[in-house]
């Protein structure tokens, strides 16, 4: 019952100084190290003594090599209390991270078998402590141990999928060991990234020079001249895409990515000799300015994987954010470079890209990437089906989404407010219209000798009660409304008509352009045996008397015309009723109304006069 206490108090640093300055313990330390009590109160034991050795109190480096080994046996005991294995793991933890001294005790004393069979279990916080162990050893691992825990770090990828496609979702803590890993891992292509190529290199050369030959069929090189030779050799580079071809390692100096381009082109040559050949001599077949350049666009891909993966930046101490797809794959950057450059491909083609483009595409291509990783893919094939789904239309449109819920006009109120907005701007549009027919508009009569000089002029009268319209003989003065003798009163109109239902497209059937049956309206009177014909001399006039004339008939408005002025309308008005509440959050639902008062006796009745 005093452990139990004793782990609960433990934790005060005020009882924790107290407890150490009377050399408490140095009697927790000889229990563990005896071994003779009960696992109840080990585990209490093991809780109170970690308890106080996180205050920093005492040094780790206080602790007998006796002690270790007893540790170390909880941990490698195949059969034991789970919660003295928990805290166990944690003690190794914490002193392998406080001194390389310990590290290298630890890592003597602790089997990596048993670690990884720890992994397995179905306790998850001891498969937590577990991780957090095998992370502290491989983070203080040397230089020089790097290698072999590289490794090691291999070795154990095999039991991580269980964990994370288990059933049970992934802890925070354990998503941040899951990060660490794959940070640790991914960094060890560092020096690549950071190393660029050297001309003087043979084997470098020669990948090179391989790269060259698994496009090019190039069996009769050898029995060609020096200088044939090699203004075929550029020729060949130049085609493969590197803006050098005379020296194509000159493309290569720049690092980062350095020989990590090399090593992704070589390997997407090698395990995918077809698909390369067919990128590279598709490409090389286009006109000049609609190649995509394989070397310059791998340069740059491999440059971005490597910034989305964070190649070469240390693990940060809170980060979480690890890609499941990378404990499913050995050569992770390689694998994705070999589906990515495909995509690449893809999306050239499907934006129709120019050499003035190349960073466009690969903004895209950036964009195209971490859309899918993002969605946490568990496999390559998974990755592949979604990156290649997602193609430059489905890009716009994500943006084009993205755009508006950033400006918060998607938000149900903001769609709520558009809709209450729309009625007295459809009024605005209709009081537009019918002032621009009272203004009036010049038409072109079309005879049948196709003449079209002769001019005419039609407008609505103040009142909107009657239509004026006659011939004129200038296009420069606008007639008065006195001046124009035929009138028809609004009343007696009974239908408009568009396009090819025209009476006078109707008469010259066959003969009239699609521009002309574009720009013709008529309307219908007197019981419907008589017409005015127009045709207007643009689509907005078109636009404008066709909305005018439905507006005075009582119908809706439905030109093109409208629709984009209303959207306009109603865009500016949101954004002028929504300027108090930049930065500010809209929620999708209103605040609930609170529930009414008991009674109003609060309220000031003004009824009365004061006395």
């Amino acid at each position: 019952d005093s452990l139990k206490q004793l782990a609960c108090v433990s934790t005060d640093v005020t009882f924790a100084q107290e407890f150490i300055s009377r050399n408490g313990h140095s009697l927790l330390v000889k229990i563990v190290e005896d071994a003779h009590e009960a696992p109840l109160i080990m585990a209490h034991t093991l809780t109170g003594f970690m308890e106080l050795m996180d205050h920093g109190i005492v040094s780790w480096e206080n602790v007998s090599a006796v002690f270790i080994k007893k540790i170390a046996s909880f941990v490698n005991a195949t059969v034991l209390d789970a919660s003295i294995q928990q805290v166990s793991l944690a003690i190794l933890e914490s002193m392998v991270l406080s001194s390389s001294s310990l590290f290298q005790q630890v890592k003597q004393e602790v089997t990596l078998e048993r670690l990884l069979s720890q992994l397995q279990v179905t306790n998850q916080q001891i498969q937590t402590k577990a991780m957090a162990l095998l992370m502290a050893l491989l983070q203080t691992a040397g230089h020089a141990d790097r290698q072999v825990q590289h490794g090691i770090s291999l070795s154990f990828l095999s039991p991580l999928p269980n964990i994370i496609h288990s059933s049970a979702s992934v802890g925070d803590e354990m998503a941040h060991y899951l990060y660490v890993l794959q940070s640790v891992t991914l960094n060890h292509l560092e020096s690549r990234m950071r190393m660029p190529l050297d001309s003087y290199n043979q084997d470098q050369r020669e990948i090179l020079h391989g790269l060259r030959q698994a496009a090019f069929e190039t069996e009769s090189e050898n029995s060609l001249s020096h200088e044939r030779r090699r203004s075929l050799c550029a020729k060949e580079f130049k085609k493969l895409g590197f803006s050098n071809n005379s020296n194509p390692g000159q493309d290569l100096l720049r690092a980062p990515p350095g020989l990590l381009a090399l090593d992704t082109m070589a390997h997407f040559a090698s395990r995918y000799p077809d698909a390369y050949s067919r990128f590279v001599l598709e490409n090389s077949s286009r006109e000049d300015k609609h190649e995509c350049p394989f070397a310059r666009s791998s340069i740059q891909l491999t440059l971005i994987l490597c910034e989305i993966l964070s190649i070469g930046e240390p693990p940060s101490e809170t980060g979480s954010d690890y890609h499941p797809i990378f404990f499913a794959q050995d050569q992770l950057l390689d694998e994705l470079f070999c589906i990515c450059i495909q995509l690449l491909n893809k999306t050239w083609k499907e934006m129709r890209a120019t050499q003035e483009d190349f960073d466009k595409v690969m903004q895209v291509v950036r964009e195209q990437i971490t859309r899918t990783l993002s969605s946490k893919p568990t496999s390559l094939e998974l990755f592949k089906n979604k990156v290649n789904a997602l193609n430059y239309s489905e890009i716009l449109k994500l943006r084009q989404t993205e755009r508006l819920h950033q400006e918060e006009t998607l938000a149900p109120p903001v769609l709520e407010l558009k809709e209450r907005l729309r009625p007295e701007l459809l009024e605005l549009i209709r009081q537009q219209r019918l002032n621009r027919l009272c203004q009036g508009t010049l038409f072109r009569k079309i005879s049948s000798r196709r003449r079209q000089d002769k001019l005419w002029h039609c407008r609505l009268s103040p009142n909107h009660k009657v239509l004026h319209f006659g011939d004129v003989e200038e296009e420069s003065e606008t007639p008065t409304i006195e001046s124009l003798q035929e009138k028809i009163p609004v009343a007696d109109i009974k239908a408009l008509l568009m396009g090819k239902d025209c009476p006078h497209m109707k008469e010259h059937k066959g003969k009239q352009t699609k521009e002309v049956l574009a720009l013709a309206f008529s309307v219908t009177y007197d019981v419907e045996e008589y017409s005015l014909n127009f045709i207007a001399s643009s689509r907005t006039d078109f636009c404008l008397w066709t909305d005018g004339l439905s507006v005075l008939l009582g119908r809706d408005m439905s030109s093109e015309c409208m629709r984009s002025e209303l959207e306009t309308l109603l865009s500016m008005e949101i954004k002028l009723r929504l300027l108090d509440l930049e930065n500010v959050p809209i929620p999708d639902s209103a605040p609930p109304v609170p529930k009414p008062p008991s009674n109003f006796n609060f309220c000031y009745d003004f009824s009365q006069a004061e006395q």
